[in-house]
């Protein structure tokens, strides 16, 4: 069966970090849904609207091996904002499931919800002091530390999917999908 992956957009999400996530996984064989935080459009920090596949109300109940959150300043907030977020983010930590933040979302989105305690991770430069005192703060482009992946910024984002693809479906695919975007 095929891995799945859910990709929570909420407005003034980074662009290029969403999108390259989705194509990536795409290439690499996984399933991915776009959920928005409400109905219709979602406009990114650049302008780009994307209408995502459903709402995060909808998707939230469905069975998903990683949970996606990109980044971008208003992006993170916003995801930070919700509820229904948060407890996805733990209902995915506790069952031992991939979650993968990037740029801003790793501080902004996940430190406070406690699932990075002790773990070693990394964020959008300037957002270091939103991590627990006990992370292990990293300046590397992406880190895996077990099921949880987190990444610096939008110039990470394709190292990013690429870990995640690595992750999901294992080396061998994520190295074809480099091979084949990078020539």
């Amino acid at each position: 069966m095929p891995k799945n992956v859910l990709l929570i957009l909420a407005e003034g999400f980074e662009d290029v970090e969403a999108v390259t996530a989705v194509d990536v996984l795409r290439r690499a064989g996984v399933s991915v849904t776009t959920a928005g935080l409400s109905e219709g459009l979602v406009t990114g920090s650049r302008g780009t609207r994307v209408s995502p596949d459903e709402t995060l109300e909808k998707a939230k109940g469905g069975e998903w091996n990683a949970l996606v959150l990109p980044g971008g300043g208003k992006g993170a907030d916003n995801l930070a904002a919700s509820p229904v977020v948060r407890d996805l983010i733990l209902k995915f930590h506790k069952a031992g499931k991939v979650v993968a933040a990037i740029c801003a979302a790793p501080a902004v989105v996940l430190a406070p919800v406690g699932i990075l305690e002790g773990k070693k991770v990394t964020g959008f430069p300037g957002t270091e002091g939103g991590f627990p005192s006990s992370s292990v703060v990293s300046t590397d482009p992406v880190v895996v530390d077990g099921n949880l992946i987190t990444s610096r910024a939008l110039g990470t984002a394709l190292a990013f999917s690429l870990a995640l693809a690595e992750k999901l479906v294992g080396r061998e695919t994520s190295e074809k999908v480099r091979r084949s975007v990078l020539g």
